[in-house]
């Protein structure tokens, strides 16, 4: 039963590694996931001509752009934890075919049917701010990372050279983004997902909650098991790492 869930295979390709099935499954998910978000914003747009909600509009476009920059980017996601260390197994492919299309979208599908809320233009701006800050965390961070996996003297962006704790054979990234929290990209997402329900204008509404709540349900779990893989995989220096770098998400607090 744990085969059939998790799966056996890490990585199966076809056609010579031109399909991989997990990108072939996210793919799919994403393309779903955005169909989902275009048709609950028509229904809105169909029921409210005349008094649209700014905060639907900016729900979806700030969401389709994480869909697009993530399909974009989608050689650096060969790097992240989903892709290391998950299998394809019904696990996999039901949150991909199933729950990442709908349920992602459940903030916009729980409030579409709702009036304008009336958002003050002001506060919708700070959501997109707010919004483009975690972007620029998760992204950041999974780019350092990417560089620093394939160019290892590359500086990032530009700007950071590259700091790592080394014992001879393997080398963890301990600066930049990396220095900040073991795991700030996963504070990125969660940010992200937060202003996405906040754009809204529907605090009081549980619907949109449930995709930060779903974050961090998904992610504090994911940081426990990753230092676990992570200590075992790197020994004394991941004891080090964490010496040195104490927050494991949320600098300062966490």
């Amino acid at each position: 039963m744990a085969d059939l869930y998790l799966g056996r295979l890490a990585n199966p390709q076809w056609l010579e590694g031109h399909i991989d099935a997990k990108m072939f499954l996210y793919l799919i998910g994403a393309v779903m996931l955005q169909l989902n978000l275009l048709s609950f914003a028509a229904h809105h747009l169909l029921l409210y001509p005349n008094d649209p909600s700014p905060g639907v509009l900016l729900h979806v476009a700030l969401f389709s752009f994480f869909l697009w920059e993530y399909l974009n980017f989608e050689e650096v996601h060969l790097y992240t934890y989903d892709f290391v260390a998950e299998r394809v197994g019904f696990k996999l492919g039901w949150g991909c075919l199933t729950f990442y299309p709908f349920f992602y979208a459940v903030g916009l599908w729980t409030t579409a049917a709702l009036p304008n809320p009336h958002t003050p233009a002001p506060l919708l701006g700070l959501c997109a701010l707010l919004f483009f800050t975690g972007w620029m965390l998760a992204r950041g961070a999974n780019l350092q990372k990417f560089w620093f996996k394939t160019q290892p003297e590359k500086l990032a962006f530009g700007t950071i050279e590259p700091e790592v704790l080394s014992d001879g054979e393997k080398q963890i990234l301990v600066n930049g983004f990396w220095g900040l929290s073991r795991h700030i990209n996963y504070l990125g997402e969660i940010t992200m997902a937060t202003a996405l329900a906040l754009s809204l204008g529907h605090p009081g509404e549980l619907g949109p909650w449930l995709y930060p709540l779903y974050y961090l349900v998904l992610l504090v779990p994911r940081q426990i098991d990753d230092d676990r893989r992570c200590r075992a995989k790197y020994g004394a220096l991941w004891h080090q790492y964490e010496r040195r770098v104490r927050w494991r998400i949320v600098p300062g607090v966490y």
